[in-house]
């Protein structure tokens, strides 16, 4: 709902002096005290955390306690509690990111406004995850008139794309894009995030869409300093990086080394596209110069290093004729709950729901995990065992059926052929407790040729916000592989989304696969943003959540709702928990990286390890990378609040107007 324009005036004088303001926060302290003021006094108190002092200290201020300060990936930082909020709330995986939504919130924006701001500095501060120039799927809830809304900001493969777009260089060259499908032109989707955006604000902003990208401009201005993660990717993805004349200018150094953990950059020229984007809309980066630079750089043939790389076939016109999309999402009810995820061409909300539909057949609640602490405990094998093979069912049916449906149609046009409770009680009557299916096969829905996908997937990065009305979003966002596709433009990393897509368009057995590339189509997905209510219809509003993970995403999204309303674990808890689950395999996840897992010797002294190798399971106890984000309202000294909980496995936190009980 729109404000008057003396009341978007007035707003807009508020969030311009607090993202004027807070940019004294986002620099080091020597920054900070030339602007005139320190975190003491600064005006975003509402949206400062507490250090290990018990003192508050200023996000990315660079004093004692700030969670922005560099420091290296960790795997899992232990002791995260949950954190309350009175009437607002940010939870993403970069504390900068963070604090630019918080800044928001405060100064009057909506949920939707928050997460403009956000994308705008995690596209700058965490590039090995998120961009301008990606794709993205949000849920929005309205507080006002109770209904959720999907908004579909996936890429698109160009018009030029042929079903053999990734495999074969050209049909008269039927040879492998260099230097690879990914690092080639050819991975690059058409973005679709900021366009996305710009669709929902204009249905659900409030603040001028002007004002929402002062933080990001100025950190790109002023300069951050590189994280742990960003570091780590950077490091990992060097020689890939050194082939781009921009990526290397920007993330090696004069040697070619990579630039290192606390290392400070500068973006000038990422500060000048959301200059652009500000004064003239989204479309700024779809059409004129900066299209032409997008353009261009997918379409390069060589390397700086002198390698042949691949050309991609997109135009400007498909940038200029790029459209997101609104869509139903998909929900179902869960026992007394009512949940919604989102829908094709993401197959996480079904694999979501569908693994929730199963498992509402069993009393979950007594499977609950033993010894809970602020970690969330230890899970039991059969808790363990039934998620587990519930998701290998669902799994098996994503894998079949589900991919763009504007091109490949769900079996009887439906999601509910794949959620109905009749079908999942079929599925899980296949569920054994003795033992482990190993690798289970998709339901017959009818006479639909279809071959199985399992084109694997990786990471992303995920928001939550709550405004102060009550609106929520829950965001996943993506540049797919970590650092994209090496390649760079006007200081953007540029994705490599369409290596979601199947290389091949038939499976082993010669049968199309619903997920082949198309002209125009966009890849399947398995981001999976949520939503959950009381009752059988969205109003009450219970909790959002959501994750990175690329094909692993439906397995960090199923353990935190499970844990938080099966095994009624707090939002910190539920988000903690040890990530465990299985894809379509033989094998099952249980993320050795947690402080409640023993991962020495493979896991052979852990007893929840080796029960589920008793199962029949095989057991990976490898590390997870999941970035879950979740907020829970509920109930403190007879007050509704809200709880949020920060996944520790990345650097993110929770901001908000916070208190502690």
């Amino acid at each position: 709902m729109k404000v008057t324009q003396t009341a978007s005036r007035q707003l807009a004088a508020m969030v311009a002096l607090a993202v004027g303001l807070g940019c004294a926060s986002c620099g080091d302290a020597t920054l900070q005290q030339k602007r005139g003021h320190s975190a003491s006094d600064s005006p975003m108190s509402g949206c400062q955390t507490t250090a290990s002092t018990g003192s508050p200290v200023v996000v990315g201020s660079g004093l004692q306690g700030d969670p922005a300060a560099p420091e290296p990936a960790s795997g899992y930082v232990p002791g995260k509690k949950v954190i309350y909020a009175k009437t607002y709330m940010v939870v993403a995986n970069h504390p900068l990111a963070t604090k630019a939504g918080c800044d928001i919130l405060k100064a009057g924006g909506s949920a939707v406004d928050a997460a403009v701001a956000v994308q705008a500095v995690l596209g700058l501060v965490e590039p090995q995850s998120s961009s301008l120039a990606g794709g993205a799927f949000l849920l929005h809830f309205d507080a006002k008139t109770k209904k959720v809304e999907a908004y579909d900001g996936r890429e698109t493969a160009p018009a030029a794309a042929t079903a053999d777009y990734l495999r074969y260089i050209s049909d008269a060259d039927k040879t492998t894009p260099k230097p690879s499908a990914r690092a080639s032109g050819r991975s690059i989707g058409t973005p679709g995030v900021m366009r996305m955006l710009e669709l929902a604000h204009g249905d659900h902003g409030k603040l001028a869409w002007k004002d929402l990208f002062g933080e990001g401009t100025n950190l790109a201005t002023n300069g951050f300093k590189i994280g742990g993660r960003m570091a780590a990717a950077i490091s990992g993805s060097a020689s890939n990086l050194k082939r781009d004349d921009e990526a290397a200018a920007y993330f090696l150094d004069a040697s070619g080394n990579p630039k290192p953990l606390g290392a400070t950059l500068t973006n000038p020229a990422y500060a000048g596209v959301l200059k652009a984007m500000a004064s003239q809309g989204a479309d700024a980066m779809y059409t004129g110069p900066i299209a032409q630079d997008i353009v261009a750089k997918i379409g390069i043939t060589a390397g700086i290093d002198g390698s042949v790389i691949t050309p991609g076939l997109t135009t400007l016109d498909d940038l200029k004729n790029y459209r997101p999309k609104r869509r139903d999402p998909v929900c179902v009810t869960y026992r007394t709950y009512y949940i919604c995820s989102m829908s094709p061409p993401s197959s996480g909300g079904i694999g979501v729901l569908s693994t929730l539909g199963i498992l509402e057949n069993f009393n979950m609640a007594l499977h609950a995990p033993t010894a809970v602490d602020i970690e969330g405990g230890k899970p039991t094998v059969m808790g363990v065992h039934l998620v587990s093979e519930a998701e290998r069912l669902a799994y098996a049916d994503r894998d079949k059926y589900v991919a763009d449906t504007d091109f490949v149609p769900l079996p009887g046009n439906s999601p509910d052929t794949l959620l109905n409770k009749t079908y999942m009680r079929t599925r899980a009557n296949l569920i054994d407790f003795t033992k482990s299916m190993g690798t289970a096969q998709a339901g017959d829905l009818g006479p639909v040729p279809l071959g199985i996908d399992k084109t694997p997937e990786n990471g992303t990065t995920h928001l939550t916000i709550v405004d102060k009305e009550g609106n929520v979003v829950t965001m996943t966002t993506t540049v797919e592989s970590s650092m994209g596709s090496f390649h760079m433009a006007r200081g953007i990393l540029l994705n490599n989304q369409l290596t979601d897509f199947s290389a091949s368009p038939t499976d082993s057995n010669g049968l199309p696969v619903a997920n082949r590339v198309a002209p125009g189509k966009r890849p399947r997905s398995t981001m999976a943003p949520t939503m959950v209510f009381n009752g059988s219809a969205p109003g009450d509003f219970v909790m959002a959540t959501g994750s990175p993970g690329g094909g692993t995403i439906i397995q960090y999204v199923v353990k935190t709702l499970v844990g938080a309303l099966d095994w009624k674990l707090d939002a910190q808890q539920a988000t903690s928990m040890v990530d465990f689950g299985a894809s379509n395999s033989t094998t099952t996840n249980v993320g050795g990286e947690h402080p409640n897992i023993d991962a020495t010797s493979n896991g052979a002294n852990d007893p929840l390890v080796t029960g589920l190798r008793t199962l029949g399971h095989t057991v990976s106890v490898s590390a997870q990378s999941s970035g879950i984000s979740t907020v829970v309202r509920t109930q403190v000294n007879g007050k509704t609040v809200l709880s949020g909980g920060a996944d520790p496995r990345r650097e993110g936190i929770v901001l908000g107007d916070t208190f502690t009980p």
